[in-house]
């Protein structure tokens, strides 16, 4: 029988690793997840409260297709609480997961052939959606000149026009930011040519020196896509959301009718109360900054080469040609070796990925100082 070429895109190692970490854990060995982007916490205590009392209390039927009003409203608040911008209700699209958003996103933007851009190292997701999709992925070979970010220069070095971007800043993998004039500079740069960002935002929150910008200060022309997975910490729930532009939201809310219906209703009613939860996840961020320092100083003492900067998020992207010429059997040998999780740079750069590692430090503080021993003990033994 036959079987789509859609489906022929390459597997998420992340995912790979963890099915061979739980695997590992299953019998009885240690292990240490610094593989997964998941926030260890788990949603807060307002949110957990709020589900119960839904599940009680309301009919958890079908919601509207663009979700909750009382949702929508909330994140609308949000906008201006945090960002000072004013963003009209309408614009505002709730979705399964920010994952289904970006499935929203590039159906209702592009048509099949069409080319997309975005900077290599990346999120894998977006280049495997692409590419099931018809459209073109288009990577750009981003290094720490541009700290592993887009730039108008490498737009302007590309030998075909691309119809599409996307940013992230925070990124996945390397958490580097864009700086706010570069930002800006690049959205100009588009809207100038007809190009349609899509700026990824899910890491918004959790940043260590300075907060991250939204590209909706600087056009109204792109696609925002943000999550309740990361910052409020709500990873299972798969909820999030798109701030479109207005010729974007009538497209989409028919993609959305048929491609999904709504969004989860449990995890509508519960999210909105994550808004008010800013203590426990700013906490949460606190931890995050403890890890990220034991992380960043561990990795060189046991031989990692260069990391990227590690603006937000909670990720270090490690070099590791010192070490090894191929990331994937390195994060083999390193899980049956000391048990620590970790993701082979091939998920996020398929031309360079074999120098380089994903590690995660968005778990307990005590376990990163464990898998940081483990590796020091593995890579300095005689």
């Amino acid at each position: 029988m036959k079987v789509s070429k859609r489906a022929d895109v390459a597997p998420f190692f992340a995912m790979e690793i963890l099915r061979a970490a739980n695997e590992r854990a299953a019998q009885g060995e240690a292990v240490f997840h610094l593989e997964a982007g998941e926030p260890g916490s788990g949603a807060p205590k307002a949110v957990l409260d709020a589900a119960r009392e839904a599940l009680e209390t309301k009919h958890l039927g079908y919601t509207e297709s663009l979700g909750r009003t009382p949702l929508r409203q909330r994140i609308v608040r949000h906008y201006a609480d945090f960002y000072g911008l004013q963003v009209p209700l309408e614009r505002v699209i709730v979705t399964t997961g920010s994952s289904g958003g970006f499935l929203l996103a590039f159906l209702s933007a592009f048509d099949v052939g069409d080319r997309i851009a975005f900077a290599d190292p990346s999120y894998p997701a977006y280049r495997n959606t692409l590419a099931a999709l018809g459209l073109i992925p288009v990577a750009l070979p981003a290094g720490p000149e541009t700290r592993y970010q887009p730039s108008v220069a490498l737009l302007e070095a590309l030998e075909q026009p691309v119809d599409g971007l996307i940013v992230a800043s925070p990124s996945n993998p390397t958490g580097t930011m864009l700086p706010r004039d570069e930002l800006g500079a690049i959205a100009a740069y588009c809207d100038a040519r007809g190009i349609r960002m899509v700026s990824d935002e899910v890491y918004h929150g959790i940043t260590y020196n300075e907060a991250a910008e939204t590209v909706l200060a600087f056009t109204q022309n792109a696609i925002v896509a943000n999550s309740f997975s990361k910052y409020f910490a709500m990873t299972g729930w798969r909820l999030g959301w798109l701030v479109l532009p207005d010729d974007l939201v009538r497209p989409l809310e028919r993609l959305a009718q048929n491609l999904f219906v709504s969004p989860p209703a449990i995890s509508q009613h519960a999210a909105i109360a994550a808004f008010d939860c800013r203590e426990e996840l700013d906490a949460n961020v606190a931890r995050y900054t403890q890890n990220r320092e034991l992380l960043r100083k561990a990795l060189p003492e046991a031989g990692f080469g260069a990391l990227a900067p590690s603006d937000g998020a909670f990720y270090v992207y490690a070099d590791v040609t010192a070490l090894t010429n191929d990331s994937e059997a390195f994060c083999q040998d390193m899980l049956a070796r000391t048990g620590v999780g970790a993701t082979p740079g091939i998920d996020f750069d398929q031309g360079r990925g074999r120098r380089f590692v994903r590690f995660s430090f968005a778990g307990e503080t005590a376990d990163i100082a464990s898998a940081c021993e483990a590796l020091k003990r593995w890579l300095k033994a005689p």
